[in-house]
């Protein structure tokens, strides 16, 4: 592109994670298997809870829209990148890009809202276990549900509409292997300002909000937990947590390295750790439920020999 500043660009082009055509059909091998992994673990994991009455409960409710999720999330990035891995020009046009943008902010942050929603649901269950059935009721789950996908899609909505003002120029090589919010603002030669202040206020009270529901939460069941007298007692109630906590801990901690630092730092090692939170964590999350939760391994099992019977 020339170096007059263009409002709109007709078209972005993704470099990825490398712009060697030598290594383009390996990528391709390695992430279109993650894919078919991911959206078969996770459809799985789908099946298993709605096919077995002792996994309808508030815990599995919402782990199966985590998965579905989860699903959405990984199909708005990588098949865009698999048909750019085997392509030349690797293009995208200027809506595709803030689709896939708004798209990936929106599921993003849908996941982040039903940890959190998840980790309120185990705080219930193990500090109010007797009433946990009236406080985890179906109208409280729906709100939840609705919570956690209302407040994302506006979050997102509202970056893209701040994103379609901004001017473009001298370049429309975006060095990342999609739409991502800081390698687009990068190739902007407008002001910023605007754009920065809301997600340092109203982009940080939507990542934080959830976020602090999870701290809270798990400091209040440490507290209860560690007043359990028996050593039995106290592995049963962080059992139940175990899966949870780690799915938590690899969504917010590469997110937190690539995100909280000035967008001038914003380097292909930021790539690398983009693709644990978008790609790997998705494809792990029915891997962690399945194997450290016995409920999910009887209702896997139960869904498998249904299957073989049929």
């Amino acid at each position: 592109m020339g170096k007059s500043n263009l409002t709109r660009p007709s078209e972005f082009i993704l470099l990825g994670l490398s712009s060697r055509p030598e290594d383009q059909k390996p990528l391709f091998a390695v992430f279109l298997p993650i894919y078919l992994i991911t959206v078969i673990g996770n459809v799985l994991i789908i099946l298993a809870i709605h096919s077995d009455t002792r996994l309808q409960t508030p815990m599995y409710f919402f782990l199966s829209i985590l998965s579905f999720v989860d699903i959405c999330y990984v199909t708005v990035i990588i098949p865009k990148m698999l048909v750019n891995l085997l392509s030349e020009t690797k293009a995208i046009s200027y809506g595709e890009c803030l689709t896939q943008m708004y798209f990936f902010i929106a599921f993003g942050n849908t996941d982040s809202y039903l940890l959190a929603a998840m980790a309120i649901d185990r705080y219930v269950a193990i500090c109010y276990p007797f009433h946990y059935i009236t406080i985890m009721n179906h109208r409280r789950c729906v709100l939840l549900l609705i919570l956690s996908f209302c407040i994302p899609h506006l979050h997102s909505l509202l970056h893209i509409l701040l994103t379609n003002q901004l001017i473009f120029c001298s370049s429309n090589v975006i060095h990342h292997f999609f739409c991502d919010d800081q390698p687009v603002l990068k190739l902007s030669c407008s002001s910023h300002f605007v754009k920065e202040i809301t997600v340092m206020t109203e982009g940080l009270a939507v990542i934080m909000t959830p976020f602090s529901c999870i701290i809270i939460s798990y400091l209040r069941i440490l507290i209860t937990v560690l007043k359990i007298p028996s050593a039995a007692g106290k592995r049963k109630a962080f059992s139940t947590c175990g899966s949870h906590l780690t799915v938590v801990t690899l969504f917010y901690g590469s997110i937190s390295y690539v995100y909280f630092q000035p967008l001038s730092n914003y380097t292909v090692k930021d790539r690398i750790a983009t693709i644990i939170y978008t790609i790997l964590t998705p494809m792990l999350n029915p891997f962690i439920y399945s194997l450290r939760n016995k409920d999910m391994k009887q209702g896997l099992t139960k869904l498998m020999h249904w299957v073989k019977c049929q």
